[in-house]
């Protein structure tokens, strides 16, 4: 099975946020060493609990830290830059660490409405054009990094930096979503999706699959490749993998009430008394996260990636400490990789 890691960089209480992309650092050169496929950094905005505003910038501190493992967003929210821009950016990634570099794009907010408005140029809020543009903003970075917008488009002619031959010096290109607005996108342009089972656990093999059957080849992609993004937290034992669940179950509760607060250590949240309302919403949440010692996760693992026909699996994992969290992944190493 081919398994990625999808890294949001979270800021674990006691620590600071450049702490946090420090830890980043170093366990995208520890996933490259376990044998890990792909390592994708997130992008939110004004968000405690999570560090990388800038998946871009921090991607290339990634790829210069290791030398084999695919590094890319996931993702860039494109409804707030210039496509022309976003390319350059990529293009220049691609220059600098050739074959290594995935641009991964979402078109939801990454943070709250205020944020969003602010992100998008100020008060009035209008930047780019929105989400509402998002299908013809991705087309236009297509053809930016492809060098094939068009003759009528308006913007013909411009080349996206550093230039390179047709086909040559682009990242692949990753359509990400929780629904299937973003798959069946996809499926008409010919391009990558991935699946944020970690978001929405429901419909996802549903999903995957109208985008395997609506596919259309493309000049970028003779045929479709589809992956899933996973909450995963694995242990040396099914009784310590509860425990570290405690944290991403109250780091969830504090987003449902909105509380802007940096992710709780194991202690904190396993100090948290819960209602009975509260207790029920977090074992709802449940659905979105695998967790056990590491067969139980494998056999997990294999059964979602045959739902969803998926050709690999991002792993994401958050608990109160660093060190979990990167045993996490080792455990994951030896059993699947």
């Amino acid at each position: 099975m081919k398994l990625g890691v999808l890294d949001q960089s979270p800021v674990i209480s006691g620590h600071s946020p450049a702490q946090a992309l420090q830890q980043t650092v170093q366990l995208a050169r520890a996933a490259e060493d376990l044998g890990f496929h792909r390592y994708w950094l997130a992008e939110h905005h004004a968000i405690a609990a999570l560090a990388d505003p800038c998946p871009e910038i921090l991607a290339t501190r990634v790829a210069s830290a290791t030398s084999r493992i695919r590094v890319g967003t996931g993702g860039v929210l494109l409804p707030y830059y210039s496509p022309l821009k976003v390319a350059e950016v990529f293009r220049m990634l691609e220059a600098l660490f050739p074959g290594r570099i995935d641009l991964g794009i979402g078109r939801a907010p990454g943070g709250d409405r205020r944020t969003a408005a602010a992100m998008s140029d100020g008060p009035s809020g209008r930047g780019y054009g929105g989400a509402d543009r998002f299908p013809e903003q991705v087309m236009d970075l297509v053809g930016y990094l492809d060098n094939s917008l068009p003759a009528e488009h308006p913007f013909a002619g411009v080349r996206a930096q550093p230039a390179a031959a047709r086909g040559e010096g682009a990242p692949q290109v990753w359509l990400l979503g929780s629904s299937d607005y973003s798959a069946l996108l996809a499926a008409e342009l010919g391009l990558r999706f991935g699946f944020a089972h970690f978001i929405s656990a429901q419909g996802g093999a549903g999903v995957t699959r109208a985008y395997r059957e609506r596919f259309r080849p493309s000049a970028r992609e003779p045929q479709a490749a589809a992956l899933a993004c996973v909450f995963v937290i694995c242990a040396d034992s099914n009784a310590e993998a509860e425990r570290l669940a405690a944290t991403i179950d109250l780091r969830r509760l504090h987003m449902a009430y909105g509380n802007d607060n940096v992710v709780p250590s194991t202690e904190e949240a396993l100090s948290h008394r819960y209602s009975a309302e509260e207790r029920a919403y977090v074992e709802q949440q449940r659905a979105r996260l695998i967790h056990g010692d590491a067969a139980r996760v494998k056999d997990r693992l294999q059964q979602l990636s045959e739902e969803f026909g998926a050709d690999e699996l991002l792993a994401i994992t958050i608990t109160g400490d660093y060190a979990s969290r990167l045993r996490s992944y080792q455990l994951l190493a030896e059993e699947l990789l």
